[in-house]
């Protein structure tokens, strides 16, 4: 028998070094966005008490007078300024931590979607930014001022500092995540998952939905909910608008 029968047989690459090298890559973006979040919020702490104020702003301007917020445990009065400054710090870092996102799945991806997520993924940031400053700059006015103007005569409005903190962080959540309805049919248009035909037909279930929205997040009055609906109507237009331009994968 020669010794070319004797060649041992080929074997295919080990995935493991790939596998490692993306691990790795995770790992080392993961820390560097742990330490900007870190950083952000060491920078933010000092000022957590002024924070915190520019936070309560829309409530205290509609409190009675005498009446302020109070802290019915023993920490709040610390912990739950410095708990909204952790918040701030991730808000702060969020175009940097997307950023982080897109250039880990960016080599992963064809050309043509590297050029496409990038800007998605700026326009919905800027959209939840727009979104959360709506919440505060229009629907917390609103919210706070019926509040304190219906609560019975007999009644001191003091809402406790962690209560508020957890209320208004849900809120501006919320109208961060609802602001995104421009990008969602975009992205559902373009994944091919509808087509804008069908979002058209839908367009008088999200009339109603909007001011079912409006009837539950403003005050009961008629101007507030349909200041509220408008815009969440507005945005589902929007939506529609940009589906024009937009051709379904594959």
């Amino acid at each position: 028998m020669t010794p070319e029968n004797h060649k041992p047989a080929e074997t295919s690459p080990s995935p493991h070094p790939t596998l490692l090298r993306f691990l790795i890559e995770l790992r080392s973006r993961l820390l560097l966005s742990v330490l900007v979040v870190a950083a952000l919020f060491f920078g933010l702490a000092s000022f957590s008490n002024r924070l915190y104020h520019w936070l309560a702003l829309p409530l205290l301007q509609h409190l009675p007078a005498g009446s302020s917020l109070i802290a019915t445990q023993v920490i709040a009065p610390i912990w739950i300024p410095v708990k909204f400054a952790m918040v701030v710090a991730v808000l702060a870092a969020l175009p940097f931590l997307i950023y982080q996102v897109w250039a880990f799945i960016a080599p992963a991806l064809y050309h043509k979607e590297r050029r496409l997520i990038w800007p998605l993924l700026f326009i919905s940031t800027a959209l939840f930014y727009l979104g959360m400053a709506f919440a505060y700059f229009v629907i917390f006015p609103l919210l706070f001022g019926f509040l304190a103007k219906s609560a019975p005569a007999q009644v001191t409005v003091a809402p406790d500092i962690s209560q508020y903190l957890d209320f208004t962080l849900k809120m501006l959540f919320v109208f961060g995540f609802i602001f995104e309805v421009p990008m969602a049919t975009t992205v559902l248009v373009l994944a091919g998952i509808t087509t804008r035909e069908r979002l058209v037909k839908l367009r008088p279930y999200a009339i109603v939905t909007a001011f079912i929205v409006g009837m539950l997040l403003a005050p009961p009055d008629v101007f507030s909910q349909t200041l509220l609906a408008i815009p969440l109507w507005l945005l589902f237009e929007i939506g529609l608008f940009c589906t024009r331009f937009v051709k379904k994968s594959g």
